[in-house]
């Protein structure tokens, strides 16, 4: 089958997860932009806590998103019921986790000592991360719901769900932030009770979705009230889980804890620095799209006992990826003054951001590259050895490296943070295509 062929089978899944992930930036995008125009300080707040955050959420995410994997090969070798009972124990694990994730957020006192804030400034990250302690058993539940609703290609169901979560989230916000008539004017908490609403709604609609859409009856999912958990299967979401999500929080942390660092500059470095992340993050969803896209083909393909097909989707997956991310990422750096003017009218935020997004073009390549070969990697269950790639690429060369170039001799700034984080994806990227190379050779001699 030619490259044509392939491209035309992964837009279709690619593109409602694209749509549907950036409702889900959008979140972030939405509170970067009305932050903006309260203060530096709730901007500055807001990149601390969301950090906070989404290192918690990420990391457990990870594990819970093991689902993806195990029910598409269920789905591709036609046991719908297995792939509904992969889900169900999803749901169970994520439960788990919540818990620690939670406290967490609630004392967020790790976070803070990294950051170096002081009483002001840490109590402004709490009153961001509480409300956000509530969203996280909501977010893990919608997040088993959408790797299974991924994996068995339906992901137009997440994608309508998501765009619903910011129809509430974005009047919310702009009424929790700046305040309306008896409503206070809350700031960064805003945003962070604005999320926690929109995350309930997302959730729950979700489970009425399962409940009365005929197309889920042959996956056979029992309400959790009706279930409970399960060793066996716990043990083989968490056996696949915990490599996986070792290495998104590895991923993750790589820029979490940029923002912590760069919080140490001053309020006007991490400013720039968060909406110089909030774009890449936008970018990051196209190439997500594709990974998303390309897992779950890979793995219906191994689990039909197709491992050819699988082998020439993965390839051609890169290569849509490198191409797609190229062309991307050339405009976000050509184009760079005009959308940190998007963002911000504050001119020393936008002096402070403009710089960073000289090196988007390099970082997205690498990123992209790095995510969709790691996705295709998940679908043969490799997954050990893409989180040690990530640990030595990303926190080695990337936050260590990062660090001495910002703090040391150098004394390069924000911008130090951002070459060696480009560095390191581009070291990642290069090490998880070779090991896509790898798998797909082993893979041939065993066929």
């Amino acid at each position: 089958m030619r490259f044509a062929d392939d491209v035309r089978r992964l837009v279709p899944l690619a593109w409602p997860v694209f749509v549907g992930q950036i409702a889900v930036m959008l979140f972030s995008t939405v509170d970067t932009l009305m932050l903006g125009q309260v203060s530096a300080q709730d901007l500055a707040a807001l990149a601390v806590g969301s950090a906070a955050y989404v290192t918690v959420f990420v990391g457990l995410m990870g594990v819970v998103l093991a689902v993806a994997p195990l029910a598409g090969r269920h789905f591709g070798a036609g046991e719908h019921t297995a792939a509904g009972h992969s889900y169900v124990q999803a749901q169970w694990l994520g439960l788990l986790l919540c818990v620690p994730g939670c406290l967490l957020l609630w004392w967020p006192e790790p976070f803070i000592w990294l950051a170096e804030l002081n009483a002001t400034q840490a109590a402004k990250v709490r009153d961001y991360t509480r409300p956000e302690a509530f969203a996280l058993p909501f977010a893990l539940l919608f997040t088993a719901f959408r790797g299974f609703a991924q994996s068995v290609s339906r992901p137009k169901a997440v994608m309508s769900l998501q765009v619903l979560g910011l129809a509430l989230k974005v009047p919310l916000n702009a009424v929790l932030v700046f305040g309306a008539g008896p409503v206070p004017a809350l700031g960064v908490a805003g945003c962070g009770w604005a999320t926690a609403a929109a995350m309930t709604v997302q959730s729950v609609a979700a489970i009425v979705l399962l409940r009365r859409d005929a197309a889920y009856l042959p996956f056979a999912i029992a309400p959790l009230h009706r279930s409970r958990p399960e060793l066996k299967a716990l043990r083989a979401l968490v056996k696949l889980g915990l490599p996986m999500g070792g290495s998104i929080l590895v991923e993750v942390t790589g820029f979490t804890f940029m923002a912590f660092f760069i919080a140490r500059l001053g309020d006007t470095a991490v400013a720039g620095h968060q909406i110089a992340v909030n774009l890449v993050a936008m970018m990051f969803m196209l190439a997500l799209a594709q990974a998303t896209a390309a897992g779950t083909l890979v793995a219906q393909h191994l689990g039909a006992g197709e491992p050819e097909a699988a082998r020439r989707v993965g390839r051609h997956a890169l290569v849509l990826a490198t191409l797609v991310a190229g062309v991307v990422g050339a405009l976000a750096a050509l184009l760079r003054q005009p959308i940190v003017a998007l963002y911000t009218r504050d001119q020393a935020a936008a002096a402070a951001a403009v710089p960073l997004l000289l090196w988007v073009w390099f970082f997205h390549l690498g990123d992209a590259l790095q995510t969709v070969a790691a996705y295709v990697l998940r679908a043969y269950h490799v997954a050990t050895l893409p989180m040690v790639i990530y640990v030595l690429a990303l926190w080695g060369l990337g936050i260590g490296g990062g660090y001495w170039l910002a703090f040391g001799p150098v004394g390069a700034g924000a911008v130090g943070f951002w070459q060696a984080a480009t560095a390191g994806l581009m070291a990642a990227g290069a090490a998880l295509l070779a090991l896509c190379v790898y798998v797909f050779r082993r893979s041939a001699s065993e066929a």
